[in-house]
């Protein structure tokens, strides 16, 4: 390992020094020289990874249905093509459902092998909410909520304005990092600089979907995907725009809730305050759920939360407070969790409510009672939560609130004997993640990364959102490091989701100083 934990600790990480104190190592100064190279090359080629980018996201790639089996095939046949032009030996693998690929690449006299993990598919789009169709990348002044104008393609100059935002579903979670890799790659080759690692990728086309066949594929063909570090390139940056290194994700499970009144619609006037209605106990249920002040009431919740050590505390104290800028930027009144940093707030467990249905609003509104209620939970774990646990404690809060659990659908008999029925539906789910700040793979990282410019990276215990690292923790004996690269406010998972220009020329950056130097600290000639 060339020393470079001897010369270095968590602590100097988070106050930006070197233990030296004095001016850039070795491993800094080589970052910057990687760095001017890949600025040229990506200079002159601009056009040719932004329209690489505009085909990867012009291919739909909702996997959550079967029906969508073919656009996944497309998604990872164009990845293939991709991958075998930069010399990578590529496998389409799939374990029952949508496909994975597989990808390697090996360099002379490299010791040491880098896992990098993305996913290729995206979450599901309500085309009508969009400002344009989500499948036709499409360029912006800025943000539509800030009147970014539509920019044609043809009327784009060299250099594109680094501050402009290609708009398609999955151009911020997760195409980009694929393309940015990709571009680093062709950037160092052009240079005449060998990566100082092998490489090997998976890329999952599932995990909008929970990855539900993930498990199979790493039993199948994990000995193909063993490795020094595993980079989970996935996220967003910090709101301050400061790169991160990430070292957590919260775990995730949805919770559908059904509450139950007459058989048939009945006109809300003639029975109206009399017959029970659905709508009514299901949001009653949902209030109790949490306090005035956000805080889950849910008795047992939270009993196996794994505290914060004193190093986790200490790197989020040197992060930027973003609360004042974010309470502007959302239009906020008000936040949860105490007013407290969303750093700390996403530490803790979550109960959202992701939807409700129980009859129509406006011109779809009308005055009946309906048959049924429901409700759709996004619960966020840490760790040492288990989604068993969540839920088992989740049930007994309905329980507590008067009513009888059902898991499939009540017939006549059981609604009439119980004065509040629910169907609990729950969708599997998976716990957290979180590892520690200071290992030596982590901390390379940080060295190779506070080197590509006078900017200090943000070591940051978690991330908000949810990605199945414990899968990969259990199969797999070697660190984990989370390399988020795209921008905050790309509107992940929502309509008008979008992919800021500068957040993917400083992953080509990020990524090529990492293939360059991790592996031996060294700039190889090629």
């Amino acid at each position: 390992m060339r020393g470079w934990f001897a010369r270095l600790n968590i602590g100097c990480v988070l106050a930006g020094s070197m233990v030296s104190g004095v001016g850039y190592s070795n491993e800094e100064l080589e970052a910057r020289a990687v760095v001017q190279a890949v600025h040229a090359y990506r200079v002159e080629n601009e056009f040719r990874i932004i329209n690489s980018f505009r085909d990867f996201l012009g291919i739909p790639n909702v996997s959550n249905l079967p029906a969508n089996a073919v656009d996944m095939d497309r998604n990872a046949a164009w990845i293939v093509d991709y991958l075998n032009e930069r010399d990578f030996t590529s496998v389409v693998v799939r374990a029952g459902r949508a496909p994975y690929v597989l990808a390697s690449r090996s360099q002379l006299r490299a010791t040491e092998t880098i896992l990098i993990y993305a996913h290729f598919d995206g979450q599901p789009v309500d085309a009508f909410a969009w400002q344009t169709p989500p499948f036709v990348p499409t360029l912006r002044t800025d943000l539509v909520e800030n009147g970014g104008r539509v920019v044609p393609w043809e009327d784009a100059l060299e250099p594109i304005d680094p501050e402009w935002r290609i708009f398609a579903r999955s151009a911020g979670d997760d195409k980009a990092p694929l393309i940015a890799l990709m571009a680093a790659l062709d950037a160092l080759d052009a240079a005449g600089i060998a990566p100082s690692v092998n490489i090997k990728l998976i890329l999952d086309g599932e995990e909008e979907a929970g990855s539900p066949t993930l498990a199979r594929i790493l039993e199948q063909h994990g000995d193909m995907l063993q490795a020094d570090l595993l980079l989970f390139c996935d996220g967003p940056m910090h709101q301050s725009r400061r790169r991160q290194l990430v070292f957590g994700v919260r775990g995730s499970m949805t919770v559908d809730l059904t509450t139950y009144g007459p058989i048939r619609p009945v006109h809300s006037g003639h029975y109206g305050n009399w017959v029970a209605n659905p709508t009514d106990a299901l949001v009653r249920l949902l209030a109790s759920l949490k306090d005035d002040a956000g805080e889950i009431s849910v008795d047992g919740f939270d009993d196996d939360v794994r505290p914060l050590t004193i190093a986790e505390r200490e790197a989020i104290a040197a992060m930027p407070d973003m609360r004042s800028l974010l309470t502007r930027e959302l239009a906020l009144g008000r936040t949860e969790s105490g007013g407290e940093r969303l750093e700390l707030a996403i530490m803790k467990p979550a109960i959202v409510i992701k939807g409700l249905q129980g009859g129509g609003v406006g011109a779809q509104s009308s005055n009946v009672i309906r048959p049924t209620a429901t409700a759709s939970l996004n619960i966020r774990l840490v760790p040492d939560q288990t989604p068993k646990k969540a839920l088992e404690a989740l049930e007994g809060h309905i329980v507590k609130r008067g009513f009888h659990i059902v898991y499939e659908n009540p017939d006549r008999s059981v609604l009439m004997a119980h004065g509040n029925v629910i169907k609990v539906d729950a969708g599997g789910g998976y716990p957290g993640f979180r590892t520690a700040l200071d290992s030596p793979a982590a901390l390379r990282l940080a060295v190779i990364l506070n080197g590509l410019d006078d900017e200090t990276t943000l070591l940051t215990p978690t991330m908000g959102g949810s990605l199945p690292i414990y899968l990969f923790e259990r199969f797999f004996d070697m660190p984990i490091v989370l390399l988020p690269i795209a921008n905050h406010d790309n509107n992940q998972h929502g309509s008008n989701e979008n992919l800021r220009i500068q957040n993917l020329w400083d992953a080509i950056d990020v990524f090529a100083a990492i293939l360059a130097t991790y592996g031996d600290g060294q700039v190889n000639a090629g």
